[in-house]
């Protein structure tokens, strides 16, 4: 009798540490998953960085049109109080005008 016990005990006990196993391996597959889905999933939310949500073209364009108006106001405009309140100007409606164009904000 103890020998059948001892028989069915083992049983028992492989049949758990199979589905111990089979646990173990779905466990790591789905944590391999979600890391997966991490890892391609993109990031929402500020990335720390100024203009982090515009493309390479996009930065480009803001930053050659501001150049360029201030060029041209450096050239063009005779007063140099005017051409620095002109400057001023531009810096601080750059913003609103990039918001407005590419419909994102910074």
């Amino acid at each position: 009798m103890s020998k059948e016990r001892a028989v069915r005990r083992a049983a028992r006990l492989a049949e758990a540490e199979a589905a111990q196993a089979r646990r173990d391996r779905l466990q790591a597959r789905a944590a391999q998953r979600r890391a997966l889905a991490r890892r391609l999933r993109p990031r929402v939310g500020r990335t720390g960085r100024m203009f982090a949500r515009r493309s390479r073209g996009q930065r480009a364009a803001i930053v050659a049109g501001c150049l360029g108006v201030l060029v041209l106001v450096w050239l063009l405009v005779g007063s140099l109080t005017l051409r620095v309140a002109i400057t001023v100007l531009v810096v601080l409606v750059a913003p609103a005008i990039v918001v407005l164009a590419f419909d994102r904000r910074i």
